[in-house]
């Protein structure tokens, strides 16, 4: 079943403990696709500059991900840098140039609005809501959001809430929209603002569901190195979206395969720089260390 996500296409520079990247390939939409491409189609809605590489264009084409809705406008591709710390769990942005990202108007081709399964990355709740009012044909929408919108656009983002189906946010952000200091009050409180599935991501310790019939959590994968933490909750969110689009269904146990779909997407593109470790992977390797996963979690 086709799958349609909603985001940023950028250009990064990173700095870890282990190097350095510059303006490589970026942003929501590309690290979310590459990861569910892996299960399912995907329809891309996003925007880049002229100056964007076609490289990288083809990068995503080898993963049959439909580019039907990448706008290219004149001007600058979207840009951010960022630093992190020794601890890998904290970073300083660096620089943001939102460049022709700041007019991007979200204008879905017709075939793409019958899509059924939806992920809206990050980005402006106004521009979201935009962008949901061309899908009347949805069956599931996953929505992300950050702390900068909770804070500043507030109302516009509530209303959101009660239009989506599930809400993928850290644990600071999911602590900071409901005004609690207790991670589980605060999922709780926000499944009472409309989502009815909660996913929260807790980075190195895993992953929280909460909905009206389950709480439920699983670990992160075990890694002996990460090298660039950049994208990996986008990963997640692909590989989670991934799992329930081409299943097709959405019940408890989907959500639960999906979650550890999720983790195991995550875990793959924090083993290099960018979204290259993504690339290079198969659904084998996913299928492996889906197994790999399963034995360590098991009792």
């Amino acid at each position: 079943m086709n799958l349609l996500v909603v985001g940023t296409i950028a250009l990064d520079t990173v700095e870890t403990p282990f190097g350095s990247a510059t303006e490589i390939l970026g942003g929501s939409a590309t690290y979310f696709s590459l990861a569910a491409s892996l299960f399912s189609k995907v329809r891309l809605v996003g925007v880049v500059g002229t100056d964007f590489p076609a490289r990288h264009l083809e990068v995503l084409k080898t993963r049959s991900i439909d580019l039907a809705g990448l706008q290219r406008a004149n001007g600058r591709t979207f840009r951010w840098s960022g630093r992190y710390h020794e601890d890998m769990n904290t970073r300083d942005t660096l620089d943001t140039q939102l460049n022709v990202l700041s007019d991007f108007d979200p204008k879905l081709p017709e075939d793409y609005r019958p899509s059924r399964f939806v992920f809206l990355a990050n980005d402006s709740p106004g521009r979201q809501m935009k962008t949901l009012q061309q899908l009347p044909d949805r069956q599931f929408t996953l929505l992300d959001t950050m702390n900068y919108w909770i804070s500043s656009d507030r109302p516009a983002l509530l209303e959101m809430l009660g239009q989506v189906d599930g809400l993928i946010v850290n644990d600071e952000e999911a602590k900071d929209l409901a005004g609690e200091k207790n991670l589980i009050a605060a999922g709780n409180k926000i499944l009472r603002m409309g989502p009815k599935v909660l996913i929260v991501k807790k980075g190195e310790h895993g992953s929280f569901l909460f909905s009206s019939f389950v709480q439920y959590a699983i670990p992160a994968f075990p890694l002996e190195q990460v090298v660039d933490p950049t994208g990996a909750g986008d990963s997640y969110a692909g590989g989670f979206m991934g799992y329930l689009a081409r299943a097709g269904r959405v019940t408890i146990p989907a959500i639960k395969k999906a979650m550890v779909f999720g983790t195991i997407a995550a875990s793959f593109s924090v083993e290099k720089f960018g979204p290259e470790r993504l690339v290079e992977i198969d659904r084998g390797a996913l299928d492996d260390r889906y197994e790999q996963f399963v034995q360590f979690i098991s009792l």
